[in-house]
């Protein structure tokens, strides 16, 4: 794979605008609380979905049926996100709490490889990537003490 591939440069975007949301989120928890942050944020997204949607006609929208049913629970894992991080946010910080928040999608996302669970593609644990992951707890041990 490319570096500089579509998905890489994507994927690239979409942790610029986690670490924007992440600071937005933090501020208007703050401000009005953290349950009020989680409605506001979602009812942003929830506007911009459904004018996309609007836009492709409903694209394939139908097909939801099709997907696992435990992935339905996307939307609500979307709230403990954002909760957890309009509170996190203002009492450790945005690096301290972008960088917890990331070493732990990296632990688990490399266990879930590991294991295959849950659709992930099955990727070994293999000991450059366990000591990669100590790195990445002692780099997060850095950034939070």
């Amino acid at each position: 794979m490319a570096f500089f591939s579509p998905a890489v440069i994507i994927a690239l975007v979409g942790g610029v605008v986690i670490c924007f949301q992440s600071l937005f989120s933090g501020v208007i928890g703050a401000r009005v609380g953290v349950p009020e942050s989680v409605f506001i944020v979602h009812a942003g997204g929830l506007l911009l979905s459904a004018v996309i949607m609007a836009f492709l006609r409903g694209g394939n929208l139908g097909a939801w049926t099709t997907v696992p049913w435990y992935t339905l629970s996307a939307g609500f894992l979307g709230v403990v996100i954002v909760g957890s991080i309009s509170y996190a946010v203002p009492r450790i910080g945005l690096a301290s709490t972008l960088t917890v928040t990331i070493a732990a999608q990296l632990a688990l996302g490399a266990m879930l490889d590991h294991f295959g669970l849950l659709g992930a593609v099955q990727r070994t644990l293999d000991l450059p990537r366990m000591i990669g992951l100590f790195v990445l707890a002692l780099g997060t041990w850095l950034v939070v003490r």
